[in-house]
């Protein structure tokens, strides 16, 4: 994270006070911000399940990198120093070595989750009732590398789906 930080070095710099959104969940990808100082909560459906306060974090790069609306809310719970990235594809051609740290952490955080799964996998093995079915649920999620999915529902089979 360190490397990212320094990456970072010469773009400019924002301050957020304490309750200012970086990202809103369902708003369309485009910046990236890496921490510098602060503390930063993540909530999904206005449930937390992060906070972040590691120098170097970077916010927006999912929603850049799978071009969809952003999945999560990041939201300054302290006054916190920010480095923007306006122009996420630029950045990534100028400095590629910031993509291999950025790879670095989202693997990092992929394998967090996926240990994760595991455990909540062997939690449930055997059992017969709706549980057992996390197996199943998880293997999807761990070996999901087909393409993105399309949506659809036995009201809509079609779904909402743009090829991009």
């Amino acid at each position: 994270m360190d490397d990212l930080l320094e990456l970072c070095a010469d773009l400019p710099q924002e301050r957020l006070a304490a309750g200012e959104v970086l990202i809103a969940e369902g708003s369309a990808p485009g910046h990236m911000f890496v921490l510098v100082s602060g503390t930063v909560v993540v909530e999904r459906d206005g449930t937390p399940f992060a906070q972040i306060d590691h120098p170097g974090a970077i916010f927006g790069e999912m929603s850049w990198v799978l071009d969809r609306p952003a999945t999560a809310t990041a939201r300054a719970t302290e006054d916190i120093v920010v480095h923007r990235i306006a122009d996420p594809g630029a950045f990534f051609r100028e400095r590629p070595d910031a993509a291999v740290s950025v790879l670095r952490m989202t693997s990092a955080r992929l394998d967090g989750l996926t240990q994760y799964l595991v455990d909540v996998k062997r939690q449930f093995a055997g059992n017969d009732d709706h549980s057992g079915m996390i197996g199943q649920i998880v293997d999807s999620l761990v070996h999901h590398q087909a393409p993105r999915p399309r949506t659809g529902s036995a009201r809509d089979p079609e779904g909402d789906h743009d090829d991009h």
